[in-house]
């Protein structure tokens, strides 16, 4: 810089370098330019990133705090095994007697003729308790895992509910989108009409008020599919915003249904909430063996040591012992948990009938909705899109051509609003009941 204005420097020369350095100027910023392209890039294809149907399902089993929560009965199911198979801890017991606790002739002897005993005792149990109660345990944990499945199996219904009123938001969106697309040029092909004097002004005016329905519709989609982000950012415990997240998938339908049986056998083997069921009919089972081993005698064994120094019998100073203490089980044999735990298999075997009837109306149910939606969509995709163009496109160019009146073409663009807006709404009922029978069913049979 100071040689550009040195006084000693002549004009040429000043003007020489003050050209230099514009060029360095310039060759500086093209480069930092070039450098930010890529990070530029980088940053907008992380902000477009689009996550499908798995990632989701991953980001949720991963992430979802009512999920990861509930999991853990399943850890705390598993440490009450451990506690159910426990041994009886041992008994230690130590007393003494015999201590002089007053002089005896002048002499005060304390520990003289004092005895000590110490002895040990553990209780024996018998008829295999130790293993039913284990057994009852890992019964448990089994009725823990299939509740933890069975509340996954619920919240994916819903994180599936959320996705696919995402997709249905997008998918709304872009046929707003499109509308209103359309409608602008046939706004310019109007205005310029009017310009030739083909048209009247109210027609115009008319035209350009119907527009703000098409702004109203595409207002209304985009507040929707934002909603329906944030619902499903919700569910994924994630604190990304609703306009850097997107997904992807197919919002389509197919239109081969398997036969019902086929289903009602699959969610059979595989809900979780009948194996819980079935589950808990052998834990009943194994509480009622317990509470029949419970009702035996179990003895306790008891060992223990002597020492008396102040025995007159030089042999008998230190001696040892045992005895059995059995109780007498004449009123107590626990017979109100014997029939209590019978009870309970009986109530397990109807709550198990239940849960299979509530299986199988499930499947039927659901399977019912989905064939209704389809019988609907089928004539859409084969006859009422295609129809609802022609007339659409038909009607537009005879009214640009002067062969159709403005209250033709502006019926037919609702008509294709209509019928577009339906098949698409159709769609998403079609998935979401899609949806519902793999909740039925207990996992995904449909996608």
């Amino acid at each position: 810089m100071p040689a550009i204005f040195h006084p000693c420097l002549g004009l040429p020369q000043r003007l020489a370098n003050r050209k230099a350095w514009r060029r360095r100027m310039v060759f500086a910023l093209y480069r930092g330019w070039v450098l930010c392209i890529p990070l530029m890039f980088c940053i907008g294809v992380e902000a477009q990133e689009s996550w499908t149907w798995q990632k989701v399902r991953d980001r949720f089993e991963a992430n979802n705090p009512t999920l990861l929560a509930d999991k853990l009965t399943i850890d705390e199911s598993r440490a009450q095994e451990i506690t159910a198979f426990l041994r009886p801890n041992p008994t230690f017991t130590l007393s003494a007697d015999g201590t002089q606790i007053a002089p005896h002739k002048g002499f005060w002897r304390p520990l003289a003729g004092t005895f000590e005993s110490p002895s040990i005792s553990y209780l024996h149990e018998r008829e295999h308790k130790r293993g039913l109660r284990l057994e009852s345990a890992k019964n448990g944990t089994l009725i823990a895992e299939s509740s933890h499945a069975d509340l996954e199996r619920t919240m994916l219904f819903t994180l599936r509910g959320a996705f696919l009123l995402t997709l249905q938001g997008k998918a709304v969106f872009q046929l707003a989108k499109d509308n209103l697309a359309y409608y602008d040029q046939v706004l310019d092909i109007s205005r310029n009409r009017f310009q030739a004097g083909d048209i009247a002004q109210i027609d115009l005016d008319r035209l350009e008020l119907q527009r703000v329905q098409y702004e109203s519709d595409l207002q209304a989609a985009e507040e929707n599919l934002e909603t329906a982000k944030i619902q499903l950012l919700a569910l994924l415990n994630s604190r990304t915003p609703p306009e850097r997240f997107d997904v992807t998938g197919s919002f389509d339908f197919s239109d081969q249904l398997a036969p019902p049986d086929e289903f009602r056998k699959i969610a059979l083997d595989t809900r979780p909430d009948l194996q819980a069921a079935v589950e808990a009919v052998g834990k009943a089972q194994t509480d009622h063996k317990l509470a029949v081993a419970n009702g035996s005698t179990d003895p306790t064994l008891t060992a223990w040591y002597t020492h008396n120094s102040s025995t007159n019998n030089p042999f008998g100073v230190n001696t040892a012992g045992v005895s059995v203490n059995i109780p007498l089980r004449i009123f107590d044999r626990n017979q109100g948990e014997k029939l209590r735990t019978q009870l309970d298999i009986t109530r397990n075997e109807r709550l198990r009938e239940a849960a299979e009837t509530a299986v199988l109306s499930d499947v039927d149910s659901s399977y019912a909705t989905l064939e209704s939606r389809l019988i609907l969509l089928r004539p859409y995709k084969a006859k009422y899109l295609e129809q609802s163009i022609r007339v659409r496109d038909n009607i537009t160019f005879s009214y640009q051509h002067g062969g159709a009146s403005l209250l033709d073409f502006l019926s037919a663009q609702s008509e294709y609003r209509s019928v577009q807006m339906s098949y698409v709404n159709l769609v998403g009922a079609y998935l979401t009941a899609a949806s519902q029978l793999n909740l039925a069913v207990g996992r995904e049979v449909l996608q």
